[in-house]
């Protein structure tokens, strides 16, 4: 079986915002309550979850991000034609 990663994401409009978002998850704001209060994307409510998805999926930038993190680890802000996502890989099947 492929790999896949399972992700939550928070998805805003602007680099800035994102950027803002990164520095206060990673000074200890909770991930997913801070999906739930700001993230564009339908998956927002669920504290970002977007369950597991193997590579081919998601858009390419995105992808990228999401198979190139640890479990655990926040991305950096990755743009895609929806915005800026920031991504936090919560389980890796192999």
């Amino acid at each position: 079986m492929a790999t896949q990663v399972k992700a939550s994401h928070i998805l805003v409009k602007t680099e800035e915002e994102a950027k803002n978002l990164y520095e206060e998850i990673k000074g200890g704001k909770d991930f997913a309550q801070a999906a739930k209060e700001y993230s564009t994307c339908p998956s927002g409510r669920n504290g970002g979850d977007l369950g597991f998805f193997p590579k081919g999926v998601m858009v390419k930038p995105f992808e990228d991000a999401a198979f190139s993190l640890p479990v655990g680890k926040l991305s950096q802000p990755v743009q895609t034609q929806f915005g800026w996502h920031l991504i936090l890989v919560t389980d890796i099947e192999e």
